[in-house]
């Protein structure tokens, strides 16, 4: 598969590198009528209200009919989601969107007195229950599960009343999003042959990669201008979101909303702490590093718009899709039939949107419920990058893949907090597979150079992002306005305080929080650090061909919410509520960066 010069549109897109989403729905009839099928058992949820109390029998008969509505559901939402997704710009896909949105608006309200009324019921009577009928034992970790939040739980109007405001209140997310995607109008700037080219996000990120240091600069002035522009309306979308957060976290008396956050996963804070205790110890070694690439490029002044650029060339690796696949077949067989019988299975079905096309969603992702294949979407290039992208995303798919085809529906599924741990395991697999199957120096210098920048944007920066999110709404918390002039200045003195003495923060980089989709997760991006961390100690056994560790890793797969992510976690060996699996990784960090300097 050649590189597209000229953007092509989805009609012209080869059938084989698309996803078949014939296997959700044969059709749209089939869609329209699982959609009314949903629309009218929603209307009939509430009948079932005050009945779950009854006996054994109705609480069983109520979880299975609220099951079946959300299962159906799910499929719906996925279909239309994907469909969107390759092209943005059909008005139709965009219709089936805004359609199942408005119907999870109707889901979510329809149901939301059913957690609190099982919460109204006390643990004998639910013991009791359990007895009467054996089968509702299959969903005992399920309401464990709900009673852990009971003191957290509002009472029926008041969740109605919550569901119902879900679209005011997630308004702030919604602004930052279509200013963000549609309303920014970005400047033309110089790539690296000189040719006009319109600035994007996407473009960006590659152009920051130049080798050449004015167009690296004039990119990252020129993109930080137009948010410059916007800088109040943005601190406003910000700080009304952190409001609406800590307001929803304060109603349901929880301490903070990073308790309120981590605990909706049954994480407990410690890991949150540790994360930015352990990596704040070890910032000596991020500053080394930064003071390594000041050095190996030349510069007498490092900027942060300098931190992206490969320290050595890009080494004359080029994997076509095709190539990809069977590369990342070789890299994964250490994981054994099982794993990678399934892995053809997704390269061999289409469940993959492989190329890019106009209109096409940008970056790359795994989606998919209980009743679909794991789709994932690629914008393919012919790199060493994106054989990563789909390595990483094959993580994903997998884990959904082996939880959904061993867990029933009530656990086949997995926390965020767990969601990226099989996507890095799959990166750092690849990474020894790599080094361990060349002898080019060159090949050895970029791989190495790679997996430090990743782990520095991973584990350092998404930690530097957890923490300015902790602070904003322990400002906000205090009363203190999150103003554009306090957010800029408070997040320049982190990012100092991140990457040290070597590199010139610049003015520009105090705006970096504005652009930030993240900030709008809810305490989201600690994970993507400790699900890094965690990935690189479970991949050195799995690369050591230790048979016990990738059985161990093989049942995590398979887990899903079947137990609570910290002692799924414990069982692979790796304990997330201590500070050593995150000390290892480290040490890994550290063994990778003695390599390189050794070569360099």
């Amino acid at each position: 598969m050649e590189n597209h010069k000229k953007t092509i549109t989805r009609n012209d897109v080869p059938k084989d590198l698309t996803w078949d989403l014939t296997t959700i729905f044969k059709d749209e009839e089939e869609f329209e009528l699982s959609f009314n099928q949903v629309f009218k058992q929603v209307e009939k949820l509430s009948d079932l209200k005050g009945t779950l109390s009854n006996s054994a029998n109705d609480l069983l008969f109520v979880i299975k009919k609220i099951f079946s509505v959300n299962r159906l559901f799910e499929k719906l939402f996925v279909y239309a989601e994907l469909k969107s997704d390759v092209d943005t710009s059909n008005s139709k896909n965009q219709g089936l969107v805004s359609r199942v949105e408005s119907l999870a608006t109707k889901v979510d309200e329809a149901q939301s007195w059913f957690e609190p009324e099982i919460l109204k019921l006390n643990e004998d009577t639910i013991e009791s229950f359990y007895d009467d009928n054996q089968e509702l034992k299959e969903y005992q970790q399920f309401i464990s599960d709900l009673f852990e939040l009971k003191e957290h739980t509002l009472s029926d109007n008041k969740e109605k009343l919550l569901a119902q405001a879900a679209n005011v209140l997630n308004s702030p997310a919604k602004i930052f999003g279509i200013l963000d995607s549609s309303d920014f109008k970005f400047p033309n700037v110089k790539n690296e042959t000189g040719e006009e080219t319109e600035l994007t996000n996407g473009i960006y990120s590659i152009l920051l990669e130049s080798t050449n240091v004015e167009v690296r600069k004039n990119a990252f002035k020129k993109l930080y201008e137009v948010y410059n522009q916007f800088n109040n309306t943005l601190a406003t979308t910000l700080s009304s979101h952190v409001q609406k957060h800590n307001f929803e976290a304060s109603i349901r008396k929880y301490d903070s909303s990073k308790q309120a956050s981590v605990s909706a996963n049954h994480i407990p804070e410690s890991v949150y702490d540790n994360l930015i205790k352990v990596v704040n110890d070890n910032l000596n070694l991020l500053h080394r590093y930064v003071a390594l690439r000041k050095k190996v490029l030349g510069l007498k002044e490092m900027h942060m718009y300098d931190l992206y650029t490969p320290l050595v060339g890009e080494p004359k690796l080029k994997y076509t899709y095709d190539s990809a696949k069977n590369e990342a077949l070789k890299a994964l067989s250490v994981f054994g039939k099982e794993y990678t019988s399934a892995l053809k299975h997704e390269f061999d079905d289409r469940w993959i949107d492989v190329v890019e096309n106009k209109g096409k969603r940008t970056g790359a992702y795994s989606s998919g419920t209980y009743d679909t294949n794991p789709y994932i979407l690629l914008n393919w290039q012919d790199n060493l990058d994106n054989l990563y992208t789909l390595v990483h995303e094959s993580g994903h798919s997998m884990h959904s893949y082996f939880t959904t085809k061993n867990q029933p529906y009530q656990y086949g599924d997995y926390p965020i907090f767990l969601a990226e741990i099989a996507s890095t395991t799959n990166e750092n697999i690849l990474t020894d597979y790599l080094l361990e199957n060349t002898n080019d120096k060159d090949v050895k210098k970029y791989i190495l150079n790679s997996y430090l920048d990743g782990f520095k944007g991973t584990i350092f920066r998404q930690t530097q992002f957890a923490e300015f999110e902790l602070f904003i709404h322990e400002q906000e918390q205090k009363g203190i306005p999150l103003t554009a002039e306090m957010l800029n200045r408070e997040y320049k003195k982190l990012n100092q305080k991140y990457y040290g003495d070597s590199v010139i923060s610049d003015d520009e980089i105090g705006l970096e929080w504005s652009r930030i989709p993240h900030f709008y997760y809810n305490f989201y991006v600690y994970q993507y650090a400790t699900g890094f961390a965690a990935a690189i100690n479970l991949a050195r056994g799995i690369n050591n061909k230790d048979e016990k560790q990738i059985e161990k890793y093989l049942e995590f797969l398979k887990s899903g919410s079947s137990k609570n992510p910290i002692e799924v976690m414990k069982n692979t060996g790796v304990d997330m509520t201590s500070s050593n699996y995150l000390s290892e990784a480290f040490k890994e960090f550290e063994n990778r960066l003695d390599q390189l300097e050794s070569m360099l």
